[in-house]
């Protein structure tokens, strides 16, 4: 089938008399297969919508380019509740695991974070798999060269190649490869990471649209040849026997069949040829002018930021269970390879390392969140989305979260249902996708317990009861795992009611005692137990109950009753800010027009247009003072 003649852009690859031809008619498109269009595709797919994923490279589908691993910090919450919602990236992590760890487990639950050491190969094979027997969708090899659209909506989208995909709905995940180059010393590649071609023509179609296009950077270590790495001297970090990423699954491996890390650091050696060459350093001489993550520095930046400190922590990882290959956690640079290998050598254990990949910088464009709405379509096309590191985000975690939110109201939208947006204090999905569209970042975001201001109700254990039902409405969790899901429901409910009864009080007046706390008085529970500060875990243990439930069922309870007055204030508190959001803002709304409102009020307004008071509220550059004055427009122009 012929198409009508396509003015092609002005890309690298396009000629004039290049003819573009149909390839055929689909529901919607999904440019990238990084981790954020791994989730579009699917979620797309499996509601039901015939959907097309196009990438450079089948070869780099759900690839790692970073370090080898899922979850951390605040990351390991989103990659739960991307699983309660029916997301994939749990299921592959748990699948393709070689050691799981619990962050923060000596503080409160609200902060404990699930991270896994992940064989990147496998991690990238099985994602194929899933996708390449999904069943609506379609993998194809090409670079997207254009976004079509009329009337403001899109219509499909061309290849370098011409061929045109017809289409209702596009999500644009390009991840770090828009115009990529990466940089090490003196030599700067037109590469993508890890040595994949990099995608040159979208950027000016993006720009045509009407987005804000920037430029951020980030960087990753050096890989070494684990055989030439001396372990024995070093701290081990094994494996723990916690529980897994996905809800469907309810174990992990024994500790024994765990894979180890190791933790080393950096010293005055190596802190001394950092600071002797940052005149070779690109991060210094003025090579690399675009922002990085603040939270994930280069070891340049922390050798001169933090000239105090005499070292630096390093993990030592593996990246899989086939290959010698070992990434280096906390070094990254983008110092010439000379330098690296004179550094490395400095380090405890790597004193006769070999490097096989050197560490680079990488530098790509990326978009200005602001211009996008909370369901992630841009709000000057209609049916065009964007997810992942293009949105100005660092992380596998944080791209698989938008990536999964694109799909679904892409697909939401396109079959006329409502869209589905996250509140604040329903998931840390919402949190990061609301201080994108109302904050915006001037430098890769990185989600963080600390941006959760509910975060003793956004915990991971809890993450199902959160948002499967949801998932469940919008059609993608399936009936087997809404079983499982059912099944958690009831077995938490179990555990809460046995909480409430009596314990044998003798066992009970010998355990306070062990702990030197005073004399119990007749009738105690369990929960009175748990609220004295014993943990439901030594409870297990002593009174013999609650052997066959799950880790994360049994925190759960354990939080519920242990953090109950916490828990009550935070809801309170969450419905106060949800009046706020029912107070809608009119679209058409001339903000430059309303009296009293500061210039800055006025200007921050005009640019985001919030969709309620709530928004508005949380937009930097508003005060108190402005939100009053809007309240008072809102009640006279009702």
């Amino acid at each position: 089938m012929r198409v009508p003649p396509h003015k092609p852009p002005s890309g690298a690859f396009f000629s004039s008399t290049m003819n573009t031809f149909s390839e055929g008619q689909y529901d919607a498109v999904v440019i990238g297969a990084g981790h954020a269009g791994c989730e579009a595709a699917l979620a797309l797919a499996r509601t039901g919508l015939r959907t097309v994923m196009l990438t450079l490279n089948p070869d780099s589908i759900g690839f790692m380019p970073c370090n080898p691993s899922v979850g951390g910090t605040a990351k390991g919450h989103l990659v739960r509740e991307i699983d309660a919602l029916g997301g994939e990236m749990g299921l592959v992590a748990d699948k393709t695991a070689l050691q799981y760890r619990m962050l923060n487990e000596g503080k409160g639950a609200a902060v404990q974070s699930l991270r896994v050491q992940s064989d990147k190969n496998r991690y990238h094979t099985e994602m194929k798999r899933v996708l390449e027997h999904t069943e609506n969708l379609r993998i194809v090899q090409g670079e997207a060269a254009d976004i079509l659209t009329q009337d403001g909506h899109v219509t499909g989208v061309v290849t370098a190649y011409g061929g045109v995909f017809s289409c209702r709905a596009v999500v644009v995940a390009t991840g770090v490869y828009l115009n990529a180059r990466t940089i090490t010393g003196e030599v700067i590649a037109e590469s993508g990471p890890n040595g994949f071609a990099r995608a040159t023509m979208l950027t000016k179609c993006l720009i045509r649209l009407g987005y804000s296009v920037r430029r951020f950077k980030t960087g990753t270590p050096a890989r070494l040849d684990g055989r030439t790495v001396d372990v024995s001297a070093l701290a081990v970090q094994p494996g723990e026997e916690v529980y897994p990423f996905s809800f469907m699954n309810e174990h992990v491996p024994p500790q024994s069949e765990q894979t180890p890390c190791y933790l080393t650091y950096t010293n005055e050696r190596t802190h001394a040829i950092i600071l002797n060459n940052l005149d070779r350093a690109p991060l210094y001489n003025g090579a690399i002018s675009s922002t990085g993550p603040r939270y994930c520095p280069s070891i340049e930046t922390k050798v001169v930021r933090f000239a105090d400190k005499q070292r630096h922590q390093l993990f030592l990882e593996p990246e899989g269970a086939d290959t010698t290959e070992v990434y280096v956690q906390g070094m990254s640079t983008s110092l010439p390879h000379d330098l690296q290998k004179e550094m490395y050598r400095t380090v405890k254990g790597l004193e006769h390392c070999e490097i096989v990949r050197y560490a680079y910088a990488i530098e790509y464009d990326c978009i200005d969140t602001l211009d996008v709405l909370p369901t992630l379509e841009f709000k000057k096309v209609q049916g065009l989305y964007t997810a992942g590191q293009i949105n100005g985000t660092s992380g596998y975690e944080e791209a698989a979260a938008q990536g999964l939110m694109a799909g679904l109201n892409a697909s939401l939208k396109l079959r006329g249902m409502p869209p589905l947006v996250l509140e604040r204090d329903r998931a840390y999905i919402g949190v990061l996708i609301d201080d994108l569209v109302t904050k915006g970042t001037d430098e890769p975001y990185r989600m963080m317990t600390s941006r959760a201001e509910y975060r003793l109700s956004l915990r991971q254990d809890n993450a199902d009861e959160r948002l499967t039902e949801i998932g469940r409405a919008c059609g993608l969790v399936t009936e087997e795992r809404y079983r499982k899901y059912l099944k958690r429901k009831a077995m938490r409910e179990e555990v809460s009611a046995l909480l409430e009864t009596r314990a044998d009080q003798k066992i009970a007046d010998t355990l306070v005692q062990k702990h030197g706390q005073p004399p119990l008085s007749a009738g105690v529970t369990y929960a009175d137990l748990l609220r004295r500060g014993i943990s439901l875990w030594e409870l297990c243990d002593v009174f013999g109950i609650l052997s066959d439930v799950p880790a994360d069922v049994k925190l759960s309870c354990e939080t519920q009753v242990r953090y109950a007055g916490y828990l009550k204030r935070s809801r309170d508190e969450a419905e106060r800010a949800k009046k706020m959001e029912q107070s809608p803002l009119p679209a058409d709304i001339d903000y430059h027009q309303i009296a009293g409102l500061r210039l800055e009020a006025r200007e921050k307004l005009d640019r985001i247009r919030p969709l309620n008071l709530g928004q508005a509220e949380r937009i930097s550059g508003v005060s108190p003072a402005d939100i009053a004055v809007l309240m008072v427009y809102l009640s006279m122009h009702k």
